[in-house]
């Protein structure tokens, strides 16, 4: 194995621990909140609510968002990586495996946008006060760690099968 090829690698297995780092430290922070939970006393409607919120998080950013979607692609533009000779790539792993730089315009604007759109979404929860918060941040973390857990999923899924038939979104001139 070449140096290229084992740089190659080491960056990707980095955008996947990189990735992991920081969606991992959000569902620690978020935990906290929906800990807090314990200290109030809920009513029937704050338990219809939390399973509804918890049933849709799940579903929408569990499965749509992450396993249907950027799962997959991660996994994907990951192991196309390793081909790669470009030391800005390596670096910045994470942001590349995500599909913030070098894609499709479409895909940079859905990133971006997407991005922006949780920033937003975070600083109105932030806002909530217990029990509400505990509430939205129990789906939040239920869905992250699905979404989590579908990452690894693809990744192995991809470094068992050698390779991906979903599409890495890079620009055309790439693909």
């Amino acid at each position: 194995m070449s140096l290229r090829s084992v740089v190659g690698v080491v960056a990707s297995y980095w955008g996947l621990l990189g990735f992991l780092l920081l969606v991992g430290s959000a569902i620690y922070r978020l935990s906290a909140y929906v800990w807090e939970l314990r200290d109030y006393e809920l009513n029937y409607w704050h338990w219809s609510l939390m399973l509804i919120f918890l049933v849709f998080m799940l579903y929408s950013e569990g499965y749509r968002g992450f396993h249907q979607k950027l799962s997959p692609r991660f996994a994907s533009r990951g192991k196309a990586l390793r081909q790669m000779n470009n030391f800005w790539f390596y670096v910045a792993a994470p942001l590349f495996c995500v599909g913030y730089f070098y894609a499709t315009r479409k895909r940079v604007i859905t990133s971006f946008a997407i991005t922006l759109m949780i920033v937003v979404l975070v600083m109105i929860v932030s806002r909530l006060p217990q029990p509400w918060r505990g509430i939205v941040d129990l789906g939040v973390v239920a869905g992250l760690v699905f979404g989590l857990s579908s990452v690894v999923y693809w990744w192995i899924r991809v470094e068992l099968a050698g390779s991906c038939e979903v599409d890495t979104e890079f620009p055309e001139e790439r693909a």
